[in-house]
């Protein structure tokens, strides 16, 4: 975990529950989603393995551990879980060279966060060294701090990224809003107690209580977020 400036959980609008923002990377706030498939698709082959689209699913949005060992029980390929995450962080490092697309929406959103003040950390449950490398294309400005998924213990879909963001923030779980786009980091933010902004990705997310659904980022922003957090109260 990275953090740039201290955190005061107080920075909010005048009246509004809305503590923080914590928002997830790939496939939230960069376009990276179909980048991590292509990479899993293209290191199996080499190992002789073709991989069936509909694992796609399965794998989306959880951490590499889950995901790469789904995938070798799978296929049944003869390598280690050790081994793969080495190829594919390396497959995907290489892929997204020095800049990255952002989703619809994100800069104006983190922008309009940073002009606010409002304390905002991003939680993924990619590497370190990966989230280090996406950030230079998202913004490393725009975080109070950063949780990678290597840097906890258990990762999503357990709470533990978003407890560890929000006490990072000074922040009350139930008071934070969460950005996510798949049903693991949805049911990570959801079991830390906080309040969720849905934008599907890969497969679609149904509505429930304290998750909101939207199609896009451009969907979202400040005065949407004090609205969410006020529906709650």
């Amino acid at each position: 975990m990275t953090s740039t400036v201290p955190a005061l959980g107080t920075r909010t609008a005048e009246g509004s529950a809305l503590q923080a923002v914590l928002l997830d990377m790939d496939g939230t706030l960069v376009d990276t989603e179909g980048f991590w498939w292509d990479v899993e698709v293209e290191v199996f082959r080499t190992l002789g393995h073709v991989l069936d689209e509909s694992w796609r699913h399965v794998v989306v949005g959880g951490p590499m551990t889950r995901s790469a060992g789904f995938l070798i029980e799978a296929t049944g390929a003869d390598i280690t879980l050790a081994e793969l995450s080495v190829l594919l962080n390396d497959g995907f490092e290489s892929r997204i060279g020095h800049s990255l697309p952002l989703m619809p929406g994100a800069s104006r959103l983190l922008a309009e966060l940073a002009a606010h003040e409002i304390p905002t950390a991003l939680v993924s449950a990619s590497h370190r060294r990966i989230i280090d490398r996406v950030l230079g294309s998202i913004g490393s400005h725009f975080f109070t701090l950063t949780v990678a998924g290597d840097e906890v213990e258990r990762t999503k879909p357990f709470p533990d990224p978003y407890l560890l963001a929000a006490a990072g923030l000074g922040a009350e779980p139930g008071r934070c809003a969460v950005v996510e786009d798949t049903a693991t980091g949805v049911a990570a933010a959801e079991a830390a107690g906080c309040h969720v902004v849905a934008v599907p990705s890969v497969a679609p997310i149904a509505p429930a209580t304290r998750r909101t659904v939207v199609g896009s980022l451009e969907e979202v922003d400040l005065p949407f977020l004090h609205g969410l957090m006020a529906q709650t109260r």
